[in-house]
C-alpha cells in the first residue's frame, strides 16, 4: 500500500517536471522568434535589397525614356508625311492653273492668262484658280508658304473653264458641289503642323531651287520641310535630316 502511494507520488512529480520543461522550451522558442522579428533586417540584407532595387530602376528609366522618344518620332514621321503629301497635292493642282511667270502677287493690275494645254496628273480633279498667290520667281508652282495650305486656295474643276484667275474677284463661297459659277476653297492642311520635337511650328523650309544642305530659306516656295531639332533619333540620324 505504501509502495503504491510512493510510486504514484514519484510518477506525478515526474510528469510535473516534464510538463514544465516543455513549457520552458516553448517559451524560449517564442522568445527567440520574437527577438528575430524585432531585430529587423541585417545591414547586409539591406545593402543587397537596395542594390537590387537600384539595378531595376536604372534599367527601367532608359526604357521609359526611349518609349516617350519613340512616340515623338512616330508623330514627327506622320507630320512630315502629311505636310509633304499636301505640298505634292498642291503642286498637282497648280499644274495648268496659271502660266509660268504669268504675273506676280505684287502686280494685281495684270489680268489672267489663258490656261495652257498642259498634261495634268490624273489624281488632280481641280485646278488652282488664283494666280495672285504665285510669285514670278516661283516657276515650279509649289506653295509659297504653309499658311496657304492651311487657309486654302480658290480652285475650279478641270475642264470647266478656259481662263485661270476668274476667282480673283467676286464673291467667294464654300460649296459642296463644284460648278462654273461658284468659287471653291480647297484646304490642304487642317491646321498648322507642330514639330513634336520642339512643340512649335518652327520648321526648316527648303525651296525647289535650293540644295538639301542649305540652311537658309530663299522664300520662293515650300518644296520640303524638316525639323529644326539637332537631336539624334533612335536610328542614329538627326531629326533635321529626316
Amino acid at each position: 500500500m505504501e509502495f503504491k502511494v510512493q510510486s504514484s507520488k514519484i510518477r506525478v512529480r515526474l510528469i510535473s517536471i516534464l510538463d514544465w520543461r516543455d513549457i520552458g522550451d516553448l517559451q524560449s522558442h517564442v522568445a527567440a522568434r520574437k527577438s528575430k522579428f524585432d531585430s529587423g533586417f541585417t545591414l547586409f540584407e539591406l545593402v543587397i535589397t537596395l542594390t537590387v532595387l537600384a539595378i531595376l530602376i536604372m534599367g527601367t528609366i532608359p526604357l521609359a525614356q526611349n518609349a516617350v522618344k519613340r512616340q515623338k518620332e512616330l508623330r514627327l514621321r506622320e507630320t512630315l508625311r502629311q505636310v509633304r503629301n499636301a505640298i505634292d497635292e498642291f503642286r498637282r493642282d497648280a499644274n495648268g492653273g496659271c502660266l509660268r511667270g504669268a504675273f506676280s502677287s505684287g502686280d494685281p493690275t495684270r489680268g489672267p492668262r489663258p490656261v495652257p494645254n498642259m498634261p495634268s496628273d490624273p489624281r488632280s480633279r481641280v485646278v488652282i484658280d488664283d494666280c495672285t498667290i504665285f510669285d514670278s520667281e516661283n516657276l515650279d508652282r509649289f506653295p509659297p508658304s504653309l499658311e496657304v495650305l492651311v487657309e486654302g486656295v480658290k480652285v475650279k474643276e478641270r475642264g470647266l473653264g478656259l481662263t485661270a484667275g476668274s476667282g480673283i474677284s467676286g464673291n467667294t463661297k464654300q460649296a459642296t458641289e463644284i460648278d462654273e459659277n461658284v468659287d471653291v476653297i480647297k484646304v490642304y492642311l487642317r491646321d498648322m503642323p507642330v514639330d513634336p520635337m520642339t512643340g512649335e511650328s518652327d520648321w526648316k523650309f527648303r525651296s525647289s531651287y535650293q540644295e538639301k544642305d542649305d540652311d537658309s530659306w530663299d522664300d520662293i516656295n515650300v518644296f520640303d520641310i524638316q525639323s529644326v531639332s539637332e537631336e539624334v533619333g533612335l536610328n542614329g540620324v538627326k531629326y533635321s535630316e529626316w
